[in-house]
């Protein structure tokens, strides 16, 4: 155990290929395959993922607060988290997209305050969006449940092991990180990819466009300060 949470501070992520079960992921993705569907169907740009699901779905909020995923953050992060958002993707030969390299740098609020160090500030869906400091990123974590297998040829994660620890990256930066080789996070169904948001990632167009269902949680040990709230809290 002691060596999954070495590994994880180290390289910024961790793959553990047997989390959920797959009566589980059944469930999960009998719920949410409609809703991505749905709006897919009705979207212009066939690109983006089902948000706010601890907000709309008893079964996702279950999920990320179930024994498996909290055991996991207790063993990796060493302290109680609590999860902020939810958001469903898939990869299907009508929604196949490309993501370039990029760190996950705003959290959801409930409502946009002048918080110092919080900023630039956006919408999402009508929800605010903002960059919060880097002491607080640093210290949230992301689990992506996997409900069906993923490989190289079905648009896994590409990630740049290190990177968390350098910060917010310039352009500069990232594009020198570009250089390095990355590693590609293949998970079976059941399994999870657990990774810190500022770690360097992407994914590109599955080769063999099939079902890439994942749930992705966002999780927490901070509450946020200056009257701010978790939109998902």
């Amino acid at each position: 155990m002691k060596n999954e949470e070495t590994r994880f501070e180290r390289d910024g992520f961790l793959i553990i290929p047997n989390l959920i079960s797959r009566s589980d992921c059944d469930a999960l993705a009998a719920e949410l395959t409609p809703l991505f569907d749905a709006q897919q169907g009705s979207s212009r740009t066939r690109i983006g993922g089902v948000r706010n699901l601890l907000q709309t779905s008893p079964l996702v909020r279950d999920t990320a607060r179930c024994s498996e995923v909290q055991a996991l953050l207790r063993r990796t992060l060493g302290v109680e988290a609590f999860p902020v958002r939810a958001i469903f993707f898939d990869k299907t030969p009508a929604a196949n997209w490309t993501v370039v390299w990029h760190q996950d740098l705003h959290i959801a609020v409930a409502q946009r305050t002048g918080a110092p160090g919080f900023g630039p500030w956006s919408v999402k869906a009508g929800v605010p969006h903002v960059q919060p400091p880097v002491a607080l990123l640093q210290r949230m974590v992301t689990v992506r449940l996997h409900l069906d297998d993923c490989g190289a040829d079905n648009g896994a994660l590409r990630v740049m092991p290190g990177s968390h620890a350098a910060g917010v990256l310039t352009d500069a930066a990232l594009a020198e990180w570009q250089q390095r080789q990355p590693v590609v996070c293949e998970v079976p169904r059941g399994g999870a990819l657990l990774m810190r948001p500022l770690l360097l990632h992407a994914s590109s167009s599955a080769v063999n466009p099939r079902h890439r269902r994942v749930l992705h949680l966002e999780y927490a040990i901070d509450e946020l300060p200056n009257g701010l709230k978790w939109f998902e809290r």
